[in-house]
């Protein structure tokens, strides 16, 4: 027999009971654990199950929100379409109206021009002469803005003249006072000492060129010249005379020592003469801005005094200088303010004529013209408020791409 069995057959009766009471203990421990197990996983499953149920209704929930929200927002959006499409339907509307006034507007202006034109082609003689009329005391107006703010007796002699031709176009003998009066201020003109303007600005501008070809006056001409400057002699004999020579020929060198008794003008520094020159240069310059303004006091003392500084500082004998001083004299004695008629006899004549022809025609067609544009000046002010209210409807219009929330709603 071998150990187990006799192990086994070694078990005794309390041996037996131990071990069916350790059989059952286990068997009831594990029913226990999976009692508790089971419960576990059911409350795990109510668990789960609930958790489902609770987010589902809460998606649900947000759904429905969203939901609703959007309705809303397309409620809304349908009724903006609606009532965009009411005012473009308004606007259109009024646009055909504006269209339709403006075309019965347009047709009336055309039916005036057509009247006006039919007028214009019936104009009689008389309108001809008051247009002549007109044309003279023009020319007369202007001949005398040209005397007396330009002092340009030529020009206004040339529209005198012009002003005559067109009153002898007319034929008319009573306008014979006048056109005597015409004829009588281009005598008074053609009387008038003619000043040339533009050449005297030019004559001063050309000299303002040449101050830089004038020569500087020699200021040691006036020194003494005498046996000092002499060379020396070859005759030993005069070896005293040589030596004198030699010496004050090298002491003039140093010191040059001249006789002036005042007359003469003060010497100038090295480079003085630049200022000088440019000096003479503004003199002439003011000068030449005198002539336009007629400034003839002015115009005389630069030139006066550019003339005083040529004879002070430079050569008087030498052409170019003498020449310089010869037109500075000749503009000098030259006047650029020349007395002009104080005033026109024929612009005051040709004024009274004016009033009782032209200006009365004037007034006679003006009145008509009232008359006639009566109809359309009040279509044109009935149409002016149903313009100005179509254009000021589109304004409340918003933009299609805008939005119609507050701006204090808007994220």
């Amino acid at each position: 027999m071998t150990e187990h069995d006799k192990t086994t057959e070694t078990v005794t009766p309390e041996t037996g009971a131990k071990q069916q009471h350790s059989e059952k203990k286990t068997s009831s421990e594990q029913k226990r654990s999976g009692l508790i197990g089971g419960v576990i996983a059911i409350a795990i499953i109510i668990a789960i199950g609930g958790g489902l149920y609770y987010f589902t209704q809460q998606n649900n929930a947000t759904l429905v929100n969203e939901n609703n929200e959007l309705k809303q927002q397309l409620s809304d959006l349908i009724e903006q379409q609606n009532s965009d499409r009411q005012r473009l339907d308004a606007l259109i509307t009024a646009n055909t109206e504006m269209k339709n006034q403006s075309r019965e507007y347009e047709d009336r202006l055309n039916r005036r021009m057509q009247e006006l034109q039919a007028h214009v082609t019936a104009l009689s003689s008389s309108d001809v002469k008051s247009w002549l009329i007109a044309q003279a005391d023009f020319m007369v107006k202007m001949a005398g803005r040209k005397l007396w703010n330009d002092h340009d007796p030529v020009t206004a002699a040339v529209l005198l003249k012009s002003a005559d031709s067109s009153l002898a176009e007319m034929n008319d003998p009573s306008l014979l006072d006048i056109r005597k009066s015409i004829n009588n201020d281009m005598a008074k003109l053609a009387a008038i000492n003619q000043v040339d303007y533009d050449g005297i600005i030019l004559r001063l501008n050309q000299l303002s060129n040449d101050v830089d070809n004038l020569r500087l006056a020699d200021l040691n001409s006036g020194d003494a010249k005498n046996e000092d400057n002499a060379e020396v002699s070859d005759d030993i004999s005069d070896w005293q005379q040589n030596l004198s020579r030699s010496w004050k020929s090298f002491t003039n060198d140093f010191i040059t020592v001249r006789a002036r008794d005042g007359s003469e003008a003060p010497l100038l520094a090295p480079n003085q003469d630049i200022y000088l020159r440019e000096n003479i240069r503004s003199q002439l310059l003011i000068a030449a801005q005198a002539v336009p303004r007629f400034q003839e006091e002015t115009y005389k003392q630069s030139l006066e005094q550019a003339s005083t500084w040529v004879r002070a500082y430079f050569d008087t004998e030498a052409p170019e200088t003498k020449a310089f001083l010869s037109t500075i004299d000749e503009l000098i004695n030259q006047p650029i303010d020349v007395e002009m008629p104080d005033a026109l006899e024929s612009q005051e004549k040709l004024e009274k004529v004016m009033q009782t022809r032209v200006r009365s025609l004037l007034a006679q067609s003006s009145d008509n013209t009232k008359a006639n544009d009566g109809a359309v000046d009040a279509a044109a002010d009935a149409a002016v408020p149903a313009t100005e209210t179509q254009k000021a409807e589109p304004a409340d219009t918003p933009h299609p791409f805008e939005s119609t929330e507050p701006a204090g709603n808007r994220g």
